[in-house]
């Protein structure tokens, strides 16, 4: 009976630890951002929020440009995870379940692309957005960003359809149903952990990409928060509490978005991975 109790208590402690980790960082920006300079440069830190200082995210609300480039950074992010996913599902379906030539080099290609870094890729690609005038748009970062997120998406969503038996979809077939009634009736329903998973994906490399974003934008309204919150960095002065409170609001969606969606990340990354 003690021994059950230690482990209990042992492994409530170690979630606990593990917990502290993951929160910490949060908490401590949370920290910065309502301290006051002086506590800022104080010999002991402090660790408890002053929230007589809790102005900071209003000003950074209403002042400032803040609220523009969360709503920035939702519209790419949730624009690139629709239509990366939406892409990705039938370029999955028709990896795991078409025989055409070149399916293997077509399967290589979408590996090496991951291999590429996106600063490789900046000068060829801004050279063709201007040409068709895609440059300082939400529009043309979404299709950049869903370029380069769909590859692994699409893969993912073979692995998930290869474990589907093929058994209902020719039962489908048999009853007159088409591919595409087949893709959505029956396929689909079955791979939504892994369809969550992967919007989890595309959302994540959207929200936190920064490369394109500062290249491609000019506009400060169109700007998204990862861009923003650098324009903060000066050269005479950083403002740290507001580049803390507008972090610290640029990951409250992020993580409130992982936290809805979180159950199927297990399942849906290791669906596929033992058929049968």
């Amino acid at each position: 009976m003690r021994r059950f109790r230690f482990g209990v208590t042992a492994r409530i402690v170690a979630v606990l630890v593990v917990l502290g980790v993951a929160v910490f960082p949060l908490y401590w920006m949370f920290v910065t951002a309502l301290s006051s300079n002086s506590d800022l440069f104080a010999d002991k830190p402090r660790l408890t929020p002053d929230l007589g200082q809790f102005g900071v995210f209003v000003d950074a609300l209403a002042e400032g440009k803040a609220g523009g480039w969360l709503l920035n950074s939702l519209i790419i992010a949730v624009g690139t995870m629709v239509l990366s996913v939406g892409l990705g599902i039938p370029l999955g379906y028709a990896l795991s379940r078409f025989s055409f030539w070149g399916k293997a080099l077509v399967t290589v290609v979408l590996l090496f692309t991951q291999m590429l870094p996106e600063a490789l890729m900046v000068v060829p690609l801004f050279a063709l957005f201007r040409r068709f005038e895609l440059l300082d748009s939400l529009t043309g970062l979404i299709l950049v960003n869903s370029a380069f997120v769909l590859p692994i998406v699409a893969l993912i969503l073979k692995g998930a359809i290869d474990g589907i038996p093929k058994e209902l979809e020719e039962a489908a077939r048999a009853d007159g149903a088409r591919p595409f009634t087949t893709l959505t009736r029956i396929n689909v329903p079955l791979i939504a952990p892994s369809i969550a998973a992967t919007a989890v994906i595309a959302f994540f490399h959207a929200w936190n990409e920064y490369v394109f974003a500062v290249t491609f934008i000019f506009n400060p309204d169109l700007q998204p928060a990862s861009v923003g919150i650098a324009n903060f960095i000066g050269e005479l002065g950083t403002p740290i509490q507001t580049v803390m409170a507008v972090a610290f609001l640029f990951t409250l969606p992020a993580v409130a978005f992982y936290l809805l969606v979180q159950k199927y990340v297990v399942s849906g990354m290791t669906a596929g991975a033992v058929k049968g």
